[in-house]
């Protein structure tokens, strides 16, 4: 069986044991064209995050979105900047509880056309990197990422997102008290001008847009917060094509049942199994 601490032997589990379930079950013999949700089983047991909302957690995720990586089991941050990549290491270990530690690096530079030092924050966690993609809407890459509006749960988480996205992104601007954030993600940007109020004209001319982000734009009054989960949602959408009988005999089977409040369901190699009472 899939605990959430890892898999049991039936005959293991005890009061107080936590198991994955799912609402709405199915008979399996009733399953064929339809969908089911399900989950891979090999990642019900790979270590879950506790993740803390905050000024660090923002900061995490803005620098994410404008410089890092998210892979298929890892997430990183190359940057030529050793401070930056000390507070995204600092923010990431704040935030989730990973230890990330600085690598000194060495990268290619098209502008200079040689290879220049610089410095790489890695952490390996197929947990993290899902909640990422959920996070910016199932793709990081930078110009298909959707604005992260997770980060809207308080002013201190987007904050720390502002300050974040511009340090990986970003510049002050020596006219007035502000900060241009570049992309040549038009819709991220434009989501993000909404929040705070601020005009923004996207380039028409297939370069980056800047979006000037003023000091003082907590005083339009246009932020407002909102709730998005922030653990990661584990399940996803299977079709059902075809399904075949199976007959077994001579094995010896010991069964084990169970009575689960408040939901009487369990998950068996990612699937929902409900006790037959």
């Amino acid at each position: 069986m899939n605990a959430v601490g890892g898999r049991l032997h039936a005959r293991e589990v005890r009061v107080g044991c936590r198991l994955w379930t799912l609402d709405g079950w199915i008979h399996a013999r009733d399953a064929q064209d339809t969908v089911l949700a399900w989950t891979p089983a090999r990642k019900l047991n790979r270590v879950r995050l506790d993740i803390a909302p905050g000024y660090p957690l923002g900061y995490f995720v803005g620098a994410t979105c404008a410089d890092g990586t998210v892979g298929g089991n890892y997430v990183s941050l190359v940057v030529n900047d050793r401070e930056f990549a000390l507070r995204y290491a600092g923010h990431l270990t704040s935030a989730t509880g990973l230890a990330a530690r600085l690598e000194a690096v060495s990268r290619p530079s098209g502008y200079l056309g040689r290879e220049v030092p610089g410095f790489r924050v890695r952490v390996v966690s197929s947990y993290l990197a899902d909640l990422l993609r959920q996070y910016v809407g199932g793709d990081a890459h930078h110009l298909r990422q959707a604005f992260p509006r997770v980060v809207l749960r308080d002013r201190d988480t987007f904050e720390g997102f502002l300050d974040g996205y511009g340090d990986g992104d970003g510049c002050q601007v020596n006219t007035w008290s502000a900060r241009a954030l570049i992309s040549a993600n038009v819709p991220f940007l434009a989501d993000l001008a909404q929040i705070i109020g601020a005009r923004f004209t996207p380039r028409t001319d297939g370069k980056a847009s800047r979006l000037f982000v003023a000091d003082s734009w907590p005083s339009r009054g246009t932020f407002r917060a909102e709730r998005h989960p922030l653990q990661l949602r584990e399940s996803s959408w299977a079709q059902v094509h075809r399904l075949r009988g199976r007959v077994t005999t001579g094995k010896p089977y010991t069964l084990h049942g169970f009575r689960l409040e408040p939901r009487p369901g369990f998950l068996i190699n990612g699937h929902l199994a409900r006790p037959a009472w």
